[in-house]
């Protein structure tokens, strides 16, 4: 089984002391010949591109800027680690021990604009490029066409040193669809989570974000190799709903 979930916006770079063990993200040449046309950008150009504002515009131009191989611990940190957005923060990788970030290196995978795809342990710089960013490369018109095959057939590789193939969709609708389902040698399955608010259920994103990082930990730290065992999922109140539930969409309500 492996498990896919989105970068974060925030980036905070850094190595976790107590966890020496690094590796090296395994598309770097791709992310240099993104890095290169980028360059190719003003401030102004990448605001426009990523409708973000000045100040963010001109801090992604000088990380482009800054962007160099190769990584290293004094100039990159490990993915999980670094990335701090509500997913990351409810997961609390800080708190891995060394066999719980062993087993996430194995089972655990970050999709990336810029990256493609990473695992755990592997070393990046920092960098600002979602993936449904509309930037027009000599790969493609789109970066859902420049990634496309190479993660589908990265996840493939990966799912056959597992004894269940399962893909457990933990990412944004955004990130998914770099993915293409129709070439994946395995079943997708895609955790909702719902409140009860105003007498139904509904999906509330911020509290959505949380519990896909939840269940990421709850499924590292109890070592879940089989997916049939994730719908044993109870933190926070959340609990499986066989009646909202399907074959490829599992339903935790509370």
């Amino acid at each position: 089984m492996i498990i896919i979930i989105s970068p974060a916006k925030r980036l905070d770079i850094k190595t976790n002391g107590k966890i020496r063990k690094n590796t090296t993200p395994g598309f770097l040449d791709k992310s240099t010949q993104l890095i290169e046309e980028l360059r190719q950008f003003s401030p102004t150009d990448l605001a426009v591109l990523m409708n973000v504002s000045d100040d963010i515009a001109n801090l992604t131009f000088e990380r482009y800027s800054q962007w160099k191989t190769p990584f290293d611990t004094e100039n990159a940190g490990q993915a999980l680690l670094s990335f701090n957005g509500d997913v990351y923060r409810s997961m609390k990788p800080e708190n891995f021990s060394g066999d719980d970030m062993d087993f996430a290196q194995d089972h655990l995978r970050i999709l990336s604009g810029l990256y493609g795809m990473l695992r755990p342990l592997d070393l990046i710089q920092p960098y600002r490029l979602e993936m449904g960013a509309k930037l027009i490369t000599s790969g493609g018109k789109s970066l859902y066409q420049f990634w496309t095959g190479t993660i589908t057939e990265a996840i493939n590789n990966d799912l056959e040193k597992h004894r269940e193939k399962v893909l457990m969709n933990l990412a944004s609708q955004e990130y998914f669809r770099v993915i293409d389902t129709e070439k994946l040698r395995g079943k997708v399955v895609t955790p909702v989570f719902k409140e009860y608010r105003n007498d139904k259920y509904k999906v509330i994103g911020i509290l959505a974000k949380k519990a896909r990082g939840m269940m990421g930990r709850f499924i590292i730290q109890n070592r879940l190799r089989k997916a049939e065992d994730i719908k044993h999922f109870s933190m926070e109140g959340y609990s499986y709903d066989d009646n909202q539930s399907s074959d490829n969409e599992w339903v935790f309500t509370r």
